[in-house]
């Protein structure tokens, strides 16, 4: 599989690179935990944190003109470990310079078609958040109204929300999409959800027709995720309010503080160039070619025996 990725982009000219696995930033997203050590080279004391994508590390290489890239690399979360998780795993990510949301999606098909020639899936599917959240709950994703959501919970067996997500419209999206949306989602076809809640921005950029919404895709197949990409944000200003606002839930929710990435806010000061790239979990997506129903199986050394 790795050797037909490879191939893959190698004939459309996309160059593979490599970024370090230890940065002295950590991001400030949320939903992620990392995991942290310390640099000693007397008199030096340094904290360095394993990477959960090399996703600033490559926009960086983008900002300095290296042109498209792709990277397979390993990837940490801490916390994270189950039937689609283990804390180390590995990552495929690539940027394409030029390439728009649409632009991406007729590329990560095409990849999907390739490494999929045995199991004769049906044609992709797209369909935007809204359509598809509102297809299964009935429920107006970009409307946020915290007795409607409260009420949905309750009618669906799913109390626990209410005291998990109080008033955090993303959490309350996460959760019901999670429970509700989700298992539905690409039953024997790749299914490519587009142009999420603007509370879900995460590295995307705002839809110039849409405000409420913003230019980010998420990959699914037989329920399961694979993948999240972006049209990716450019503008430095809006980045950092954005690490900022992070920054500020991470404390909020009494998690470990973050250390924003200053190197990328300079690469993007200097000039990001137009691009979309998407990060795809390979276990998983190996979990899935092989027909396995855990991402054990595909792992010769998971957590527990590592």
């Amino acid at each position: 599989m790795l050797q037909a990725i490879r191939t893959f982009f190698f004939e459309r000219d996309v160059l593979e690179v490599e970024t370090p696995l230890l940065s002295q930033a950590s991001g400030t997203d949320p939903q992620l935990d990392f995991f942290s050590t310390v640099y000693r080279l007397p008199p030096i004391k340094q904290p360095l944190f394993l990477q959960t994508s090399p996703e600033f590390a490559m926009k960086r290489l983008l900002a300095s003109g290296s042109g498209a890239i792709f990277q397979i690399c390993k990837a940490f979360r801490n916390g994270e470990v189950g039937r689609f998780h283990n804390p180390e795993f590995t990552m495929l990510e690539w940027y394409r310079p030029g390439f728009d949301l649409a632009d991406l999606m007729d590329e990560i098909t095409a990849l999907f078609a390739l490494l999929f020639t045995e199991h004769a899936l049906q044609a992709t599917q797209r369909v935007s958040y809204q359509a598809v959240f509102k297809h299964y709950t009935g429920l107006d994703p970009l409307v946020f109204s915290y007795v409607d959501y409260c009420a949905y919970a309750l009618a669906n067996a799913l109390p626990e929300a209410i005291s998990l997500c109080g008033n955090d419209q993303a959490l309350w999206l996460d959760f019901i999409f999670s429970h509700q949306v989700q298992p539905h989602l690409g039953r024997q076809a790749l299914c490519l959800v587009y142009n999420f809640p603007a509370c879900q921005s995460s590295l995307a950029r705002t839809h110039s027709k849409d405000s409420r919404v913003v230019e980010r895709v998420e990959l699914f197949l037989e329920g399961v995720e694979l993948g999240n990409g972006y049209y990716e944000l450019t503008d430095v200003t809006e980045q950092e309010w954005r690490f900022n606002k992070e920054a500020h839930q991470r404390q909020q929710r009494s998690l470990p503080a973050s250390v924003k990435d200053e190197r990328l806010l300079a690469a993007l000061s200097a000039g990001l160039p137009d691009c979309s790239g998407v990060a795809i979990g390979i276990d998983r997506l190996l979990m899935l070619v092989s027909g396995r129903s855990s991402i054990r199986d595909v792992l010769a050394f998971p957590v527990d025996r590592a």
